[in-house]
């Protein structure tokens, strides 16, 4: 027997009460999410049961590739239609998705000196991210005018969140947001890159060790790239000094940006404070585990590996204007005094510039 083509899930309720299909409502973000999912999974169950109903089952054919695809297009069709995502969205992607697999298997892998893979950042971890970027945190971006369109730029932002998920969200901003779609090349702790997995995806998603001489040469390539002075001081900093900047550490980001001479872009992020409010620590089982801290949050580690889940804070990135360093010239960056007054310049402004943010902010979640 062929095989027919999947239908589309009908929209009229007549079909039966699982079969109506309404637009999205004005919630929450996390039981928005819950609600699609599980509009998503029924709809999914009556497509499968579909599609095994339109073979003959006497018959030794085989669903094929082409009828595979189909469905998965149709599931996740419905799944965006639950979620109150544009369906040609959903084939837009599934469309890059099959042209990214036929690359990798084909071999056709390109990556840098650094081990950037843009292919695979475009159409595999920056998609991965947008969900929490658009949905859960709903990020909003202003100044991405200050970024330059072209040549080298160091964007320097304030580290908070007990996990670092603002240098993430900071890059999909930097991609999505601005209009050449620039990829931010990150500066990354020691801790990062020596971590299975998640060092392998930081490598290839365009990150590097945090290291004047690696920044200096993404800088002098014309590299958009960002460091968090603060590190895990400014990351791992307990809940009640939110906001309030740790140490900008000896302004090596400073003196690689007058060596390349290129301009220093400040970016204050208001949001990511409240996603795990880390309470306490625990000591012993950050040594035992070779990590920084071991963060008490008010869901973890109650909740077990729920408490992982960030809670959905409404996020602000705000990009000031960039500080000029061509003028200075590169042997500026010899000059301690000017390093530090620098480095202070721009510490100021970010901290003067959350306190801002803070201050037109109405809610931590709305």
């Amino acid at each position: 027997a062929r095989l027919r083509s999947v239908p589309p899930p009908s929209d009229d309720p007549a079909d039966g009460e699982e079969g109506a299909v309404r637009g999205p409502a004005r919630v929450h973000p996390g039981r928005a999410m819950a609600s699609a999912a599980a509009q998503a999974s029924g709809t999914a169950e009556r497509l499968v049961a579909r599609f095994l109903d339109s073979a003959d089952t006497s018959s030794d054919i085989r669903p094929g590739p082409a009828e595979l695809v189909a469905l998965a297009v149709d599931v996740l069709r419905a799944a965006a239609t639950a979620a109150g995502v544009p369906a040609a969205d959903v084939e837009r992607q599934v469309a890059h998705a099959i042209a990214y697999l036929r690359r990798r298997l084909v071999g056709d892998v390109s990556v840098d000196e650094f081990g950037f893979d843009e292919d695979f950042t475009q159409h595999v971890y920056l998609p991965l991210l947008r969900p929490l970027y658009k949905r859960w945190f709903r990020v909003e971006v202003r100044g991405i005018e200050n970024i330059p369109a072209t040549g080298g730029a160091l964007v320097v932002a304030n580290h908070s969140g007990t996990v670092a998920l603002d240098s993430l969200m900071t890059q999909v901003a930097v991609h999505d947001e601005h209009p050449q779609h620039r990829h931010l090349r990150m500066l990354g702790a020691d801790l990062v890159f020596q971590t299975p997995f998640i060092g392998a995806m930081a490598r290839r998603s365009g990150s590097t060790l945090a290291a004047n001489t690696d920044a200096e040469r993404l800088l002098a390539k014309g590299e958009l790239v960002g460091v968090w002075p603060e590190g895990f001081k400014g990351v791992g900093k307990p809940f009640s000094e939110r906001y309030k900047l740790q140490r900008f550490g000896r302004g090596g980001f400073v003196a690689a940006a007058l060596r390349a001479g290129v301009p220093i872009v400040p970016c204050s992020i208001v949001g990511a404070e409240e996603i795990y409010p880390m309470l306490g620590n625990m000591p012993t089982v950050a040594r035992l585990l070779g990590v920084p801290y071991a963060p008490i949050t008010p869901t973890f580690p109650w909740l077990g590996l729920l408490g992982l889940i960030p809670l959905p804070s409404k996020w602000l990135i705000e990009f000031g204007p960039p500080v000029g360093t061509a003028g200075l010239g590169p042997e500026a960056a010899e000059d301690p005094m000017m390093v530090f007054d620098l480095t202070d310049q721009v510490r100021e402004t970010i901290q003067q510039t959350l306190y801002s943010l803070l201050m037109q902010r109405t809610s931590v979640f709305i």
